[in-house]
């Protein structure tokens, strides 16, 4: 059987002085990131060449280096390599310098023969890390009997909670083995108003949690605002301001998770459009709405959680005229606009809703990929 890594989030409860190891990982982190990227931008400008360097060559200099997991610096390095790649590439801008202020707190350790464990004692359970020793951990969800541990990230989220991500190694069925039916192949039609409309004419209605919570949002910012920088209360709004977009944050992924499995579990095979979201995202419409709904995320999940089943996720291509086709005959009405919801078929005289019509040829055209008839 094949083998994926999967990931699962827990809530960590440190001690004091286990805040104060992850405070120091997290600066040194940031320290080595912006150091090993200086040091390779300024040998590039003056050679021209790659620099092959490594967080040993910064620690005689700077000590306190030494008091960190080498391991949390190495992934660092492996991190800054990914980044240039991706730029020389043309994948990605060139990576940036890392803000205390900004950019995320968190790090990554990696598990070598048992460093990272979660231990079962009478006081509960916890997790075994290298140099921290036993945090409380709340295992809110059990690992698989037959994975096994790969590495941990810490991570310390704006409102100043703390998480840890265990990454494991686990089988999962073969796709290749699992037989589809027809009838249990599920087309999605993303809408900015509803989430998605399906094939079978079920309408998702995203909650909008965003825009439930605006007010406060805007309130809690306007607080914000007002409070002198650098002072406690300015620091409690912001803790607020976190809390909040945490909570939405929280809310939209829970939906999705329920929702990619309720999918899951009733369908074999699930097609979708590739399209731009990040495009959609900077439209002045569409750009709340698709940031708020979180429809690539929902991708991912049902991506997954398909693939644990031995089940697909069926991506076609964005340039498909789902929603011009008629889904009875054929036809393509090229003078559709996007403000025609209804249309009336020119050749058979079908009366189409925009979206389930699309959802309806984004099925079939996932059938035919599959080889399968409808």
């Amino acid at each position: 059987m094949p083998k994926v890594n999967r990931g699962h989030e827990y809530a960590l409860y440190p001690d004091a002085e286990q805040k104060v190891f992850f405070a120091k990982s997290f600066g040194c982190v940031r320290f080595i990131w912006n150091k090993m990227l200086e040091a390779k931008t300024t040998h590039y400008q003056k050679h021209k060449t790659a620099l092959k360097i490594t967080p040993a060559a910064f620690k005689k200099e700077f000590p306190f280096l030494k008091e960190v997991d080498s391991l949390a610096l190495a992934n660092t390095q492996l991190n800054l390599e990914t980044a240039y790649k991706k730029f020389f590439k043309k994948e990605a801008r060139f990576p940036k310098f890392k803000s205390k202020k900004s950019d995320k707190n968190s790090y990554t350790t990696n598990n070598q023969g048992g460093t990272i464990a979660v231990v079962e004692t009478d006081k509960g359970t916890f997790i075994k890390l290298p140099k921290v020793g036993l945090i409380k951990i709340k295992l809110h969800r059990e690992l698989p009997t037959d994975s096994v541990i790969k590495s941990a990230t810490i991570k310390q989220s704006k409102s100043g909670k703390y998480f840890c991500t265990i990454l494991f190694e686990k089988e999962i069925a073969a796709s290749a083995g699992v037989s589809i039916s027809p009838d249990r192949v599920l087309g999605l039609d993303y809408s900015s108003g509803h989430f998605y409309i399906d094939s079978d004419g079920n309408i998702a209605d995203y909650p909008q949690y965003y825009r439930q919570k605006e007010k406060q949002l805007r309130r809690a910012q306007q607080k914000l605002s007002r409070r002198k920088k650098g002072s406690n209360n300015r620091n409690k709004a912001r803790i607020k301001m976190a809390r909040l977009h945490e909570k939405i944050a929280n809310q939209r992924k829970d939906f999705l998770h329920k929702l990619s499995r309720k999918i899951t579990n009733s369908y074999d095979a699930v097609v979708v459009e590739n399209l731009n979201l990040r495009g959609l995202a900077g439209s002045l419409k569409l750009g709340k709405s698709t940031n708020d709904n979180g429809f690539g995320m929902f991708r991912i999940f049902l991506k997954y959680k398909l693939e644990d089943q031995g089940k697909q996720l069926i991506v076609i291509d964005k340039f498909y005229p789902s929603s011009k086709t008629c889904s009875e005959c054929g036809y393509i009405n090229k003078g559709l606009t996007l403000k025609d919801r209804m249309w009336v078929c020119p050749s058979c005289g079908t009366i189409h809703n925009r979206d389930f019509n699309a959802a309806v040829n984004i099925k079939k055209e996932g059938l035919r990929i599959l080889n399968l008839a409808a």
